[in-house]
């Protein structure tokens, strides 16, 4: 029906392909005197969407999620993945060969110490692995008279033989009217931040950074657009980027040369080791340098200074033309979404749709708008029992024909150069019973709770994070997965440092761009989740004795009124749903069609208590 230019839908490889590949790494590791090896899901600057050479875990294992990790030992083996997965990757792996365990609570680190015996040698790729995280395998192993062995080369790219070549995609410069602060002012800024750390220098490990600090976007990996590098930022002196040069034209080059020296990927080593015997102290982001990096500079005589990557907080707090950039994306991206809406509501009742054609459908209409970069990450699309499954990936063969009396969750989102957004939407297709009304309606007053939040400055996301599950809780419901996350500009969809769960220490600050998506899961019938992107603003308190801020939202799409129990909702609540469709019909409204217009203002009629 519609051509999809950004996602696929095939089944990821099973049966006797993945049982050769384990029995392979085994001979592998065998030969290398290796008692196991841990494969992380994993590249080496921890990227949520990681190129296709670096899907090791998929490869090996058929789990296609964006977290996990194995451990492959000579009999056993385990797969580690966290809440959102866990009916994917049952329905993934091979539970003959495989293990499902948790990768939060307990951690893989409880089946290392009890798996392995004294003696054992357990390998483990330094370039994959965090500094902590190799600590924690380290202590593990220690405490079973084990030992944890780092090794030169990783077995499984050896028995990998049609392993896919590194992304070589060209690098472009991100102008000003998108970036709104030069290069040089940003790395202005970072030098006070390596002054504060006490550092000689700082080494930029993930690609975000690098983006964000020399205004560049590239197109190594799907759905974010990064150019994977490294840059090396002194106290004194200039910034070095090391990159691939053939992602390099002469412009790009150039750009990069007015504030940085540019030099190739494997000049980074030479590079720190230099500085390292100079006995500098070099900082490094614990969330994304690779351990081998602090082996490095340990090794040539320096002094490796793990901690937050302070550019992560500075690329969090958008500057006036990123905001304005993303209200802009916000408001093209709301004509997409309501001639989606439209078509959905239109056509689902016939039964003729399916998940995949509601990928399709919202993919051609976002790349309409003609300004379309790439979907912001791989569109959710699941409708009955799919729904139910948090981080749901449709193909071809889990694909459902939408029909009456299900519910469609839509959880999807575009990258424009002027911003990046995220939203879902959940949808009745023909009459909803009682309980699903009931749940989308508690779901509606946590996820409203929230958009009307006023807190003071220096409130954490976990301080919120309640607010959006309490209606839940009184019903003894609850949803598994954090309520917000940080977004950014023309970046990850998913960005630090900032989000809205039980684990969101960092300050909430003016300028930041969090989601706002609880949710509610009924497993083998229903999912449910709203989602609306929100800008920290002040907010104007008369009397207040404090500085206060709130939430600007910044997604415009109806909320399915079908599907509220307005009885449920307070004078308070129903108002700020009144007037958030209210601001939808008037903003988006004038740049539709006429029909999809009238749909839209039918979508958004004020509703009476």
């Amino acid at each position: 029906m519609f051509e999809a230019h950004f996602q696929t839908f095939e089944e990821p490889e099973a049966g006797v392909a993945l049982t050769a590949r384990l029995a392979a790494l085994r001979e592998e590791l065998a030969r290398r005197k290796l008692t196991g090896f841990v494969i992380p899901r994993a590249d080496q600057q921890q990227n949520e969407y990681v190129a296709p050479s670096e899907e090791r875990l998929a490869w090996l294992t058929g789990f296609t999620g964006s977290a996990g990790l194995a451990v492959v030992l000579a009999r056993e083996a385990a797969i580690f993945v966290d809440g959102r997965y866990t009916i994917q990757a049952a329905k993934q792996v091979d539970a003959k060969a495989w293990a499902v365990e948790s990768l939060i609570d307990p951690p893989p680190e409880s089946w290392v110490s009890a798996h392995l015996k004294s003696g054992d040698r357990l390998g483990f790729d330094p370039w994959l692995h965090t500094f902590a995280a190799a600590e924690r395998l380290a202590a593990a192993c220690t405490k079973v008279g084990a030992e944890l062995v780092a090794v030169d080369t990783n077995p499984v790219d050896a028995v990998w033989q049609d392993r896919p070549q590194p992304p070589l995609a060209q690098v472009a410069i991100h102008g000003l009217q998108y970036a709104g602060v030069t290069e040089s002012e940003k790395v202005a800024q970072i030098r006070c931040e390596i002054d504060k750390l006490g550092a000689d220098a700082l080494v930029l490990s993930d690609s975000h950074a690098v983006a964000w600090t020399f205004n560049i976007r590239g197109a190594d990996v799907a759905h974010t657009p990064l150019p994977l590098s490294y840059a090396l930022v002194p106290k004194v002196g200039r910034p070095t980027v090391f990159i691939d040069h053939r992602k390099l034209s002469n412009l790009t080059r150039d750009h990069l040369e007015q504030s940085a020296d540019v030099r190739e990927p494997d000049a980074l080593t030479p590079t720190l080791m230099a500085l390292a015997k100079s006995g500098a102290a070099i900082a490094l982001d614990s969330a994304t340098a690779a351990d081998a990096l602090s082996r490095l500079i340990t090794s040539g005589g320096g002094k490796p200074l793990r901690g937050s990557d302070p550019i992560a907080l500075l690329k969090a707090v958008k500057n006036p033309t990123e905001i304005k950039g993303t209200q802009t994306a916000h408001r093209r991206d709301a004509i997409a979404l309501a001639r989606f809406l439209a078509f959905i509501d239109r056509e689902a009742a016939s039964g003729k749709l399916t998940e995949i054609d509601a990928v399709e459908a919202l993919e051609t209409f976002r790349r309409d708008t003609g300004a379309l970069k790439d979907v912001s990450f791989p569109t959710i699309s699941g409708t009955g029992p799919n729904g139910a499954i948090v981080h749901y990936r449709v193909t071809r063969k889990s694909n459902r024909r939408i029909v009456p009396g299900d519910l469609l969750l839509i959880d999807s989102g575009a990258q424009y150069e002027d911003g990046t957004t995220d939203v879902t939407r959940t949808m009745a297709v023909g009459e909803p019973t009682e309980e699903m009304r009931d749940r989308f309606t508690r779901v509606l007053r946590g996820h409203i709770a929230i958009a009307r939040a006023i807190f003071p400055d220096g409130t954490t996301g976990a301080q919120l994070d309640t607010l959006a599950r309490q209606y839940l809780w009184a019903a003894g419901v609850d949803f598994e997965h954090g309520t917000g996350h940080g977004v950014g500009s023309y970046l990850s969809v998913h960005e630090g440092p900032a989000r809205i769960s039980k684990l969101g220490t960092t300050p909430l600050k003016r300028g930041m761009i969090l989601s706002n998506e609880p949710g509610y899961y009924k497993t083998d019938a229903f999912g449910i989740r709203i989602e609306n992107l929100e800008l920290v603003v002040a907010a104007d308190i008369r009397g207040a004795e404090k500085s206060m801020n709130g939430f600007e939202t910044l997604t415009l799409a109806p909320i399915d009124r079908r599907l509220i129990d307005t009885a449920m909702l307070s004078r308070e609540e129903l108002a700020w749903l009144n007037a958030y469709h209210a601001r939808v019909r008037a903003e988006v409204g004038p740049a539709l069609d006429q029909a999809t217009k009238a749909w839209l203002d039918q979508a958004t009629v004020e509703l009476k208590p």
